[in-house]
């Protein structure tokens, strides 16, 4: 039973079954256990697999190489387990076994996983100098481990050190040296490994393209992906699963929903049967505020097909959860996950992070890395950003300084992505100082910064009229053969506009206005504003009418920007038209609107008029409370004082 569920790589049935036999009564020899102890790594019952191999080791059964093997790659997985590798490494050594080339890359793959560069760098200097020689596997890892931190320039050198020593690339190889380039914020560079894999005839294969594909979606580049989806089909190179669920995980997260039922009909029609990951992805992508019956209903199909929730399905669930607002639930997988066997791991502290993040609950969040470091796991790159988005949206500027002082004095190590997420957070708290430090950081390390973060920086710049570093970005762009997008014109007309060159912002809007995405409502209102600071009303109103043409209505945001062009001409009668204009057409003025026409009123030295406008407001906006019309009252009889 043992050899033919092994053979047929059966671990998840062969995991279940063994909890049921109580295998050690049986007199297994070597081979029988070491099987399933590897049923247990593949299925992710760690505990289970340690307390086999103690009970085995315990009966005088001597483990093998292959179950030595095994239980790395346990510890491995498992994760903070350092020493106990390096025990078993010792006890290997002591039996006079000698290792071998999976030996070697599980170790080394379990350095990559905990972040621990300096270790792999030390154990493959040890074995060189015991005269090991790396194979193509061993060079593999260690590509993993730098493409996982993002140091590609390490990556190359080992490419490099292959080629010296003749040994011959594969696809894996190139595979891992895309990965390395996509994390280093390089996607063009890691799509062009493609071209350098054919040309040195070695087919790039589904992971090759999968990996590709998966950075361009993350990288907010849709389109590239999915023309590199077709591509691949083109070519005769089938997509697996891993494939169709990073573009399903794509369109999720830019709630295309016909796409997703496209693609899902697609793998049908292809033969290709969902996995337990699609499952998690579909779990993720239906994931929003009040949707946790979606959640719910996803999890029943996913058991109806045959699928019951692993390790990664667990994990999902306690983020998807709490992502909904459910946290009685979140909490419910949580103590299922522990139930069913599965030891929690950095993933499961990330996803509880991740749940944090959307709510910006910095304190709940400081307590899961906490936790995590009091019970030995070391967070990752991920766990840290994930902390950063926290701080971010809470406003917590000291947060986000915390965490940059442990980069920057080099206790974590500042990949690319950390460092993007620090010019991020930075920028969503309008931290000038900080945002201009992760962007030199991220140029010093030769990362490569995507449109998103040049885009924060010009955003920053022109907001705070540093505009010769404004046009610094603009040309950054250029020079990183990257291509403007939406947001990076809007910036552009801001920049105009706060130069007081509204006629340049309008020529930008018309550049743009028969290219692909079109204007929208945040490049009318910039070039409107443009026109009403200068007091080119007229001219604004034009803007608008051309606005509500193209089948754009305008926002309070647009409506404001009028009455503040208005009041600030003390054109009153125009400035309370708006007013009435916005409530007869259902756009409900705010305390700001209100605001800005009192703040007129006494700029102008017309402090009776603002009185008599605020006692005036519940007449025509019924709405409107009655605290804020305290508010206001109180805030005129403030500037009378101070006038007087």
């Amino acid at each position: 039973m043992v050899r033919i569920l092994g053979r047929e790589s059966q671990h998840s049935i062969a995991s279940k079954l063994f909890d049921l036999i109580p295998v050690e009564k049986y007199s297994l020899d070597v081979r029988a256990y070491t099987t399933i102890l590897h049923a247990y790594a593949r299925s992710g019952k760690y505990k289970r697999a340690i307390d086999l191999f103690d009970k085995m080791e315990g009966i005088g059964l001597d483990p093998t190489l292959v179950t030595y093997n095994v239980m790395l790659d346990v510890y491995g997985k498992m994760g903070r387990s350092w020493g106990r590798i390096l025990e078993l490494l010792d006890e290997m050594r002591s039996k006079g076994l000698e290792f071998d080339e999976f030996t070697c890359s599980t170790v080394i793959s379990a350095c990559g996983r905990e972040g621990m560069l300096d270790e792999a760098r030390k154990f493959l200097a040890e074995l060189k100098l015991n005269g090991y020689k790396p194979g193509t596997v061993m060079y593999n890892s260690m590509l993993q481990v730098f493409g996982k931190a993002g140091i590609y320039t390490e990556a190359l050198s080992i490419l490099k050190e292959m080629e010296d020593n003749n040994c011959p690339p594969d696809s894996i190889t190139y595979n891992e040296l895309a990965a390395t380039y996509v994390r280093a914020g390089f996607l063009d560079e890691g799509m062009a490994v493609i071209d350098t894999m054919t040309s040195k005839g070695v087919m790039p294969n589904a992971i090759t393209y999968t990996t590709v594909i998966d950075a361009y979606g993350k990288a907010g580049r849709e389109d590239d992906a999915l023309r590199l989806f077709s591509k691949m089909k083109d070519l005769g190179c089938a997509p697996n699963v891993y494939t169709y669920n990073s573009v399903l995980a794509m369109l999720g997260k830019k709630s295309r929903t016909e796409d997703v039922i496209k693609v899902l009909c697609e793998m049908k029609l292809n033969g290709c049967a969902p996995n337990r990951a699609t499952w998690n992805t579909m779990l993720a992508v239906c994931s929003e505020e009040g949707k946790h019956n979606y959640v719910n209903k996803v999890l029943r199909e996913m058991k109806n097909c045959g699928f019951e929730p692993d390790k990664d399905t667990f994990n999902t669930l306690i983020s998807s959860y709490a992502r909904c607002g459910s946290e009685v639930d979140s909490a419910k997988m949580y103590g299922e996950m522990v139930k069913s066997g599965f030891t929690p791991c950095v993933t499961t502290y990330n996803a509880l992070l991740n749940a944090l993040a959307h709510r910006g609950d910095w304190k709940a969040a400081e307590s899961v890395i906490q936790d995590m470091q009091t019970k030995g796991f070391k967070p990752n790159e991920t766990s840290y950003s994930l902390l950063l988005h926290c701080y971010s949206k809470a406003g917590n500027v000291r947060g986000i300084e915390k965490v940059e002082k442990e980069i920057y004095d080099g206790q974590v190590f500042p990949s690319w992505i950390l460092l993007r997420t620090l010019v991020l957070s930075n920028h969503k708290c309008r931290h000038l100082r900080g945002m201009e430090r992760a962007f030199d950081q991220l140029q010093k390390y030769g990362y490569k910064p995507d449109l998103v973060v040049i885009n924060s920086m010009l955003s920053m710049f022109s907001r705070n009229k540093m505009f010769s570093k404004a046009r610094e970005m603009l040309h950054f762009i250029h020079e990183c053969g990257l291509q403007p997008n939406l947001f990076t014109y809007n910036c552009l007309m801001d920049l105009y506009v706060r130069e007081d060159e509204c006629w340049k912002a309008e020529e930008v809007l018309k550049g743009i206005q028969n290219s692909v995405p079109e204007p929208d409502v945040v490049s009318y209102n910039t070039v409107i504003k443009g026109f009403c600071r200068k007091g080119l009303m007229q001219e604004a109103i034009r803007v608008l009418s051309e606005m509500t043409t193209k089948g754009i209505q305008p926002t309070i945001v647009t409506y404001n920007t009028f009455l503040s062009g208005y009041a600030g001409m003390e054109l009153f009668d125009e400035a309370n038209e708006v007013i009435r204009f916005m409530i007869e057409h259902n756009c409900r003025p705010s305390e700001l609107t209100y605001k800005i026409l009192v703040d007129g009123y006494c700029k102008a030295g017309k402090h009776e008029e603002a009185m008599d406008f605020v006692t005036k407001i519940k007449e025509i906006d019924i709405s409107f409370d009655d605290k804020s019309v305290k508010r206001l009252g109180s805030c005129i009889r403030e500037k009378v004082g101070s006038t007087l």
